[in-house]
């Protein structure tokens, strides 16, 4: 899920996704503004078929914090 994330985010924003780890910040590390917060948010949600809501993404601002948040909703 990891690699996932990671090379949605290195597409997107056109990163090296070797430079993407799971502390990786997506907004101080990777300089994403809130179009490309809601653009990842929209392309997870098409690839794992979910709704993400505002209280499910609040507070998540590392690469690891979307894993762990998408973990949870995939159980």
């Amino acid at each position: 899920m990891f690699e996932t994330v990671r090379d949605y985010l290195a597409a997107q924003l056109e990163v090296d996704p070797a430079t993407i780890t799971p502390d990786t910040d997506i907004i101080d590390d990777l300089e994403a503004d809130s179009l490309d917060l809601v653009e990842l948010i929209m392309t997870l949600e098409d690839h794992y078929d979910i709704v993400l809501t505002d209280d499910k993404t609040a507070g998540v601002r590392t690469v690891g914090q979307v894993v762990k948040m998408l973990e949870g909703i995939l159980r």
